[in-house]
């Protein structure tokens, strides 16, 4: 019998990458072959987002596509897409069967015995209510040898008044610490060097079980793993600035393996829009996390997410975030114009802003973004660090990353792939990127 081939398509997050290479080992477990979008699988899962625009469109375009290279596939939707709006998923042409967020990690068992519907059919929904989604599945993406997205954490209990992720992903909820230890350790017996950790909201790790009872926090999670052998490298990829403690930023400055590196989402630096948007802290908070960082790790890394053209943002209160941006020793910034989201409070909210307002205010939040980083890069040139190459090659170049995320360029060494090397930076090159020489320094490695 011929071994079935399954190719998998993901829109989205970090964290969705994680959940599709987590589904994917299940199929290679089952005796799947796992292979390329482009060759002729016999089952397509396309792994959705919410958060992004036109998710519907991008969804349709992908299912198309993936029915040109085999017109006889079985097409399944997962994600957070298919938990929100399961049914008109369904009906789109080509689509056999949507899973919502308590049924995705049982796709191999629900597609054992499963049959397409009849040409013409809509596909066949699996989607309980959100509240349905209580368990926390654990996962991590492969295939790069060098650094592994981690999940950690799942689901959001706050209530940004702009988000849909709370109903696409349900309640805040984790694995315990030690379950997390034992899985890095087994990534490290394979050969990863570096870990970044992910979640829906990372900084609320420790709600676990079924009564979702608080036996642990982040900080004991980032205080377990600092003492894991073999991972040269942690991450923290995104932590809200009110779960983001003081305690946890001392600790990563005399950390041995967690990197200078912060993802800080802001969304406003209006406090007036940061009221409407319900977010849980203002600006002076966020400040001070800021200064915090820069006084204990002068070299840090700030990366941060900003929303604008939110409902009620007049131009003062954009002039407002922008200088306050300009003003934040933060390195680059992630800019998104407000998008409408179903069953959010915030479309229901006075003062739209116009399509080109917030098209106008994304391109300057984005050339400021360009400043800073060149900005940041500019102040280490110079500086003697270790940096760790990663396998993506493109025109004959290769990228790595120093500690605090400065992403070096160089021509493409076989031998440099996964691979930390010392070397002095020396020049940001016209994209913002950095330039380094060799110094000859061996790197010492735990």
């Amino acid at each position: 019998m011929e071994t079935k081939k399954v190719a998998f398509y993901t829109l989205g997050c970090k964290l969705n990458f994680s959940e599709t290479s987590a589904i994917g080992r299940q199929f290679e477990e089952r005796g799947f072959r796992k292979v390329a979008f482009e060759d002729a699988a016999d089952i397509y899962v396309i792994n959705t987002c919410s958060v992004t625009d036109h998710a519907d469109r991008k969804c349709r375009k992908v299912v198309k596509e993936a029915l040109k290279h085999n017109p006889e596939a079985f097409v399944t939707i997962v994600g957070c897409y298919a938990q929100l709006k399961p049914q008109e998923i369904a009906e789109i042409p080509g689509v056999h069967a949507v899973l919502g967020a308590a049924e995705k990690f049982q796709l191999v068992d629900i597609l054992a015995g499963f049959e397409k519907p009849v040409a013409g059919a809509p596909g066949q929904v699996y989607a309980s209510p959100i509240a349905a989604a209580t368990e926390f599945h654990a996962a991590h993406s492969y295939g790069d040898r060098t650094r592994t997205f981690l999940k950690v954490q799942d689901g959001c209990d706050y209530s940004c008044s702009f988000c849909t992720i709370p109903l696409a992903r349900g309640k805040s909820r984790s694995g315990s610490v030690q379950s997390v230890v034992e899985r890095v350790q087994k990534l490290a017996e394979t050969g990863v060097k570096e870990i970044v950790l992910t979640g829906v909201n990372l900084g609320d790790f420790g709600l676990q079980g079924p009564d979702r009872e608080r036996l642990e926090d982040f900080y004991d999670l980032v205080q377990a793993l600092d003492e894991v052998e073999g991972i040269e490298r942690f991450r923290i990829s995104s932590c809200e600035p009110n779960l983001l403690t003081d305690d946890i930023i001392r600790f990563v400055a005399r950390s041995k393996r967690f990197m200078p590196h912060f993802h800080i989402p802001l969304q406003s630096g209006s406090n007036k829009i940061l009221g409407l948007m319900r977010r849980r802290y203002r600006r002076e908070l966020y400040q001070e996390r800021v200064a915090l960082i820069k006084e204990v790790m002068p070299h840090a890394c700030i990366g941060v997410d900003v929303i604008v053209g939110f409902p009620g943002e007049t131009e003062a209160d954009f002039l407002e975030t922008y200088q306050f941006l300009n003003d934040l020793d933060v390195s680059y910034l992630h800019v998104f114009p407000y998008s409408e989201r179903e069953n959010t409070l915030a479309p229901t909210l006075p003062g739209r802003v116009q399509d080109r307002h917030r098209h106008d205010r994304t391109t300057q939040l984005r050339g400021l973004s360009e400043k800073k980083k060149r900005f940041f890069y500019e102040q280490h040139i110079g500086l003697e660090t270790v940096v760790l190459f990663e396998d993506d090659v493109t025109n004959g170049q290769m990228e790595g990353f120093t500690p605090n995320y400065i992403r070096v360029v160089a021509k493409y060494d076989p031998l440099l792939v996964g691979e930390m090397k010392w070397l002095r930076l020396t020049t940001v090159t016209a994209q913002n990127l950095m330039e380094a020489e060799e110094i000859g320094v061996e790197v010492f490695q735990h």
